[in-house]
């Protein structure tokens, strides 16, 4: 059973198996070679059903009274995510945020190769960042046909999130990692993620807010 490219599936969903995998991950360093819904659910706390629907969306299924086959169930998640291959990315905005996810190695074994990174400002071309050579912004389309980067990173104030990702679509990036808080305008082809700091931040104050009430 294979999961099906042509369903848009629960992005709650999706989000959820990376949850799956570190637990799954871990009981494998450990010897585990099974593992049922059951042991999840207990684990993370979450519901059995649900986690069968999740596991389900991989093509994967499960055997009666065993469950499923750690090593299996791994592969099967890091297929479904795309994680199995190298993507590589280009980031665009060199500052503190751009830096530090240069310097994030964990992107690596999930799949994630950040071949090149851009910026506006001259004083930060021809710098370094672990092992990235900073480019100057009109070198993003050869750098882009060169490397065959799918991945747009963008970490630019909101004011210039609009332009960056015109630049990356006209340049041929099929998908757009957002971490800015402005609201891109692309074309419905186009993949975009957005990662809203404020957002979580928010539902983070919230929740402080209810436990000193």
């Amino acid at each position: 059973m294979h999961a099906d490219s042509s369903r848009n599936y629960p992005v709650p969903s999706v989000r959820r198996l990376p949850l799956y995998l570190r637990l799954l991950r871990e009981l494998r360093s450990q010897g585990r070679e099974t593992i049922s819904c059951t042991h999840i659910a207990e684990s993370l706390g979450l519901g059995i059903v649900q986690i069968r629907k999740d596991l389900a969306m991989t093509g994967i299924v499960g055997r009666p009274k065993v469950g499923y086959f750690v090593h299996d169930l791994i592969n099967a998640i890091e297929s479904f995510l795309g994680w199995t291959k190298t993507t590589d990315a280009v980031l665009v905005g060199a500052g503190s945020l751009g830096s530090a996810i240069l310097g994030y190695d964990e992107f690596r074994s999930h799949g994630l190769r950040i071949v090149a990174a851009f910026d506006a400002a001259p004083e930060k071309i021809g710098r370094h960042v672990r092992g990235v050579k900073i480019l100057a912004m009109g070198e993003l389309p050869e750098r882009v046909a060169q490397t065959g980067a799918r991945i747009g990173i963008v970490t630019v104030p909101a004011m210039a999130a609009q332009e960056v990702a015109e630049s990356l679509i006209l340049a041929g990036i099929r998908a757009v990692w957002n971490f800015s808080p402005a609201t891109l305008e692309v074309p419905a082809r186009l993949v975009v993620e957005n990662v809203r700091f404020v957002d979580s931040l928010a539902v983070l104050s919230q929740r402080l807010c209810q436990i000193d009430d």
